[in-house]
């Protein structure tokens, strides 16, 4: 496997969110220019390094010649990642022009503070990552596989209690966020979260949740979004899919299931999910099943 992180010798063209007009060294050396020539104050040194930081989270991975996508391991890079990246929602997404290219959802945490982040991987241009910006903030953002009503889409929560339904005209940065969902039942009653980006199905959206109860405990439900407007809700498993039980509760992180993606093949949903942060299972469920169990 390749790990992109240690590929530093392939960073060189690294490049700042302001463009491909300057590089990560570039801008530091303007910003030293300015505190050299100028009375720096207090709150104008943390906007420098504010700035700097933010633009060392916005960078490129150039891939070795004939690495495969599959093989790729992604590690810290960045100083807001310096503590871990977590939580990735990937999606293949599908442009209108019927390209196909992959987009990542993940936090980045620096050991203080989180920053939604997204991963891009664009055949032949190699990884990008930017930092999200707007009120893209939290954690669990999850991209819906196409744009809807011809801007991009994306779950999230903003709250940390509610999901809400975003939109954009730019991947990158979204003014737009509407309330989707709230807790309705005790296994979800002191927050919800996403498991993922939606899948699409001839009778809607299926959004895979997460909620967490009392004890802490996180379960697996799902959610029925309508097709043409996904900030309507349809219907909701009114009890989970996947409940921590036995050995499953025990772990680094207890009591917990948790998935960050499923898949639908040939009538079935296929969900690997992890449970209490000490190992991975993969659960089969009946896809018609499924939607006949959602309350409206």
């Amino acid at each position: 496997m390749h790990a992109l992180g240690a590929w530093t010798d392939h960073t060189q063209e690294t490049m700042a969110l302001l463009g491909d007009r300057f590089t990560r060294a570039q801008l530091s050396e303007a910003i030293d220019e300015v505190r050299t020539k100028a009375s720096v104050s207090g709150k104008s040194e943390e906007s420098n390094d504010a700035l700097l930081s933010v633009t060392r989270a916005n960078y490129r991975l150039n891939l070795p010649p004939g690495a495969d996508i599959s093989e790729l391991v992604i590690f810290p890079f960045s100083d807001n990642e310096r503590h871990g990246i977590e939580d990735m929602r990937l999606v293949r997404f599908t442009g209108d022009d019927g390209s196909s290219h992959y987009y990542g959802t993940y936090t980045a945490y620096d050991g203080f503070r989180i920053f939604p982040q997204l991963l891009e991987y664009h055949q032949g241009r190699g990884v990008e990552i930017h930092v999200l910006s707007g009120c893209a903030k939290n954690k669990g953002m999850a991209l819906f596989p196409r744009k809807i009503g011809g801007k991009y889409a994306m779950v999230a929560r903003l709250d940390n209690e509610n999901l809400f339904y975003m939109e954009s005209d730019d991947v990158h940065a979204w003014d737009r966020a509407r309330l989707l969902q709230t807790p309705r039942f005790p296994w979800e009653v002191i927050q919800i979260g996403n498991c993922g980006s939606p899948l699409e199905t001839e009778a809607g959206w299926l959004l895979l949740t997460h909620g967490v109860g009392p004890m802490r405990q996180y379960c697996i439900g799902a959610t029925l979004l309508d097709h043409d407007d996904p900030c309507r809700v349809i219907g909701q498993t009114s009890e989970p899919l996947l409940v921590p039980s036995g050995n499953e509760r025990f772990g680094y992180v207890p009591n917990v299931v948790y998935s960050c993606g499923g898949m639908i093949h040939e009538g079935f949903l296929v969900l690997p999910y992890a449970m209490s942060d000490s190992a991975t299972s993969i659960a089969i469920i009946d896809l018609d099943e499924l939607l006949r169990t959602l309350e409206p």
